[in-house]
């Protein structure tokens, strides 16, 4: 026996909640299998919910672009930071620095190790570092380093660092967009419960095969369990296609999990926030 399968996506709600306005706005009144208070519920809560995800589809793009950008700029800048500390290091093995010279930097004076660049954070620690040591060894009458000159370092660094506080941004708009939709959820889930209950209850009349055909039209999803799936008539056997389409587009939607038993349907969502460091 095929059991009904709620939205878990938030794709699926918005296809869910979008078939019913369109047999919503192509029924008449009398023939809708859903109340008139329902559907006006979701004439109300669509816009806004679909809203909603377009912002957030449009800053998870929109930060997704910027990020590549924001990689190369990275990756430029710490090629500098680190450059800049090995030509020190050649500098002192050459004898045309002493190895006090890296005190300047924040580094142990016998140390010829690079630090490592691995975060932003110790991007930022270093790249101060560096741009604040070299002032001040030229301002205590030191030759200025070459290939790369302090100049160069800090115009890549600086770049960079723009762009890092212009990604945080982006993600906090993104993780509000997030929220935003997170926040809408159980209404929606409601909503579409209401109106799925409604329907069934409409076509109880029939048999359980001749319900569900009738209910599928509204956009209703069966499935059959994995010990079934040889006993699939050809209707289900299309909601079942439609569902595992679902689950392919899920791969870049929230994670979520969906629990279920014979006589109720729970479901518990688990979201991870998109992060770009």
């Amino acid at each position: 026996m095929p059991y009904r399968r709620l939205p878990n996506t938030d794709k699926a709600r918005q296809r869910a909640l979008a078939k019913a306005l369109q047999m919503g706005n192509e029924m008449p009144p009398f023939k809708l299998a859903f109340s008139q208070g329902t559907l006006q519920k979701a004439r109300f809560f669509y816009p806004i919910f679909d809203s909603a995800i377009q912002e957030y589809q449009n800053a998870y793009n929109f930060q997704v672009k910027k990020n590549k950008e924001y990689v190369n700029l990275m990756k430029r800048a710490k090629l500098y930071i680190s450059h800049f500390i090995q030509v020190l290091n050649f500098a002192i093995a050459r004898g045309e620095v002493t190895g006090e010279s890296r005190k300047y930097f924040g580094i142990i004076e016998d140390s010829k190790r690079l630090p490592s660049l691995n975060t932003e954070e110790s991007m930022i620690k270093f790249g101060e570092r560096i741009i604040k040591g070299e002032q001040e060894r030229i301002a205590n009458r030191n030759n200025p380093m070459t290939n790369p000159t302090i100049a160069v370092v800090r115009v890549h660094y600086e770049k960079w660092l723009e762009a890092y506080r212009y990604q945080k941004n982006l993600q906090e708009i993104h993780n509000r967009a997030l929220q935003k939709i997170a926040d809408m959820r159980h209404e929606a889930d409601k909503i579409i419960l209401s109106i799925w209950n409604e329907v069934e209850e409409s076509f109880s009349i029939h048999s359980e095969d001749l319900k569900r055909q009738y209910s599928m039209e509204y956009g209703l999803v069966y499935v059959y369990r994995k010990s079934e799936k040889n006993k699939q008539t050809k209707p289900i056997e299309a909601s079942l296609n439609f569902y595992e389409e679902e689950i392919i587009e899920n791969v870049h939607d929230e994670i979520e999990t969906e629990v279920l038993s014979e006589n109720e349907e729970e479901l518990v969502y688990q979201t991870p926030f998109f992060a770009v460091k």
